[in-house]
């Protein structure tokens, strides 16, 4: 018995040893996991606080053109956590496409009006571009600076760690300065045209329309963006001549590019490589690529259902056949032009689907084309007044090629689904995109009469038939083909996007 009691009495020391063991495993792995955790949780408050600390005020030109992109560029700021206010007036936030539902919490769309004291007759109660005849637009950045006093007043209070801005609002470099919030400038033109502006002190630079019409001194590398003689007069008009404002708009963009600590553009080195590197070397500070900001190939079930029959015609064209015409909002056509493009189409006999704002000339929507261009086109060609949705319209698979103003944002998406390009640019930087796509094997451009600007019905069809079907054109097919894939590339874009967060941050 004394033997038997020794064994079980030894059992239960070991037994007890055992469990005492893994009580005290058990209890160690309990604190260690809970140390894990409390590591994890602090780490997770300072990444948010490091957040938190980072707010981005934007502050876009009023024109769409310009107030997109940067919209597009906040959302992608605030889904890496940094908070962003966008500012703009309520007519023009009330326009934009809802943000994501999941970013209310860090993208604040700020509306300040236009101040009350306003002399607002000018604007006709228009606060973009787009609901302002050509020559009325100067009384917008008019109104944008009598804003001065109520931005700085939100700034003050908010003081974030930059301010990303456009050309127009000169005034807000004093207002960095003196509350020490960094500055950015931030580019919806091409990397091509600023290059061809030049380094703040030759944009203040006293020149003349002829000057415009050669390449720069600067360029160290071939180029042919300039102006022809009719363009560079209209935009020396523009950029070179003192408005109601009291400023010329080349010293706006000089006095922003000067003061900025960076400058960023909505482009790439696979698109515009030797133009970044050269403007970071024409004015000496840093130069950021963000990535083209390509938007996501959208689904047909996003169509709006008033377009459902448009988009039943082109399921029944053949695959790449129909030419897509598009000159935007901003385009105020006359009459001669719109015309002489409805007579090119009719003569190039391509299936064409072509989206037309009705012009201020034109009493109701048929007016804005010639006698009988409906009934002589209907079984080939459809014209569509008002809005469109564009980006559903070039991702459709019998679309080809596009006839359009060569806006850079109106590139990028043509670009991205591999269309041929057939460019008639009319004012400010798309003469100089034009210029630049030819260069790089990407375009076809209408001529144009180098003293008043006109063009030809001929030469509209020419180029579409060269772009379209022709063997001069094939070239041109390949390589916009291959250049689709850079464009539309949205990882390569989002790796932009994520370095540019980082300069941010950092």
């Amino acid at each position: 018995m004394g033997r038997r009691d020794d064994k079980v009495a030894i059992r239960m020391k070991e037994h007890n040893r055992v469990k005492a063991f893994l009580n005290y495993s058990r209890k160690t792995i309990e604190v260690v996991a809970k140390l894990v955790r409390s590591l994890h949780k602090k780490r997770k408050r300072e990444k948010m606080a490091e957040n938190t600390t980072q707010h981005v005020v934007m502050l876009p030109w009023s024109a769409f053109g310009h107030l997109i992109p940067f919209f597009q560029l906040s959302i992608s700021i605030a889904k890496s956590g940094i908070h962003v206010s966008f500012i703009s007036t309520p007519k023009n936030i009330q326009r934009l496409p809802k943000p994501p539902s999941d970013l209310s919490h860090l993208l604040h769309l700020v509306e300040i009006p236009f101040p009350s004291s306003l002399d607002s007759s000018q604007l006709s109660g228009g606060e973009a571009t787009m609901d302002i005849p050509f020559d009325k637009i100067q009384y917008l950045k008019l109104a944008w600076d009598q804003m001065q006093n109520p931005v700085k007043e939100f700034v003050s209070k908010l003081l974030p760690n930059w301010i990303i801005c456009d050309f127009h609002p000169h005034w807000i470099v004093e207002i960095a300065q003196e509350l020490h919030v960094k500055l950015m400038y931030f580019s919806v033109y091409s990397a091509s045209t600023i290059v061809f502006y030049g380094p703040p002190d030759r944009m203040r630079a006293k020149t003349s329309p002829e000057d415009l019409t050669s390449p720069r001194e600067w360029m160290n590398f071939p180029s042919s963006v300039a102006f022809q003689r009719n363009e560079a007069i209209a935009f020396y008009q523009d950029a070179h001549v003192e408005n109601v404002s009291g400023l010329r708009d080349i010293d706006r963009f000089a006095k922003m590019i000067g003061a900025s600590n960076a400058v960023a553009f909505r482009s790439c080195y696979e698109m515009e490589g030797e133009y970044l590197n050269l403007y970071q070397e024409l004015i000496g500070k840093p130069v950021i690529p963000i990535g083209l900001l390509p938007p996501e190939k959208p689904e047909r079930r996003l169509v709006d259902e008033s377009w459902r029959k448009t988009f039943e015609w082109l399921d029944a064209q053949e695959t790449k056949s129909v030419v897509f015409v598009g000159f935007g909002s901003e385009c105020k056509l006359t009459k001669e032009q719109v015309f002489e493009i409805a007579y090119g189409l009719e003569l190039s006999e391509f299936p064409f689907l072509w989206t037309l704002r009705k012009p201020s000339w034109a009493i109701h929507d048929h007016d804005s084309l010639p006698l009988g261009f409906c009934e002589r086109t209907s079984k080939r060609g459809k014209v569509c007044f008002g809005w469109a949705p564009q980006k559903e319209i070039l991702a459709h698979k019998s679309i080809g090629g596009s006839l359009f103003h060569s806006g850079w944002g109106s590139i990028i998406e043509t670009l991205m689904f591999g269309h041929t390009l057939v460019v008639l640019p009319f004012v400010v930087d798309q003469p100089l995109n034009a210029k630049a796509l030819l260069d790089k094997g990407l375009a076809i451009e209408v001529k144009r009469n180098n003293e008043d600007g006109s063009f030809s019905r001929d030469d509209i069809a020419k180029c579409l038939r060269e772009a379209m079907v022709l063997q001069e054109g094939e070239k041109l097919r390949i390589k916009t083909r291959e250049v689709a894939k850079v464009v539309g590339d949205l990882k390569l874009h989002h790796g932009y996007m994520e370095a540019f967060v980082k300069f941010l941050k950092t």
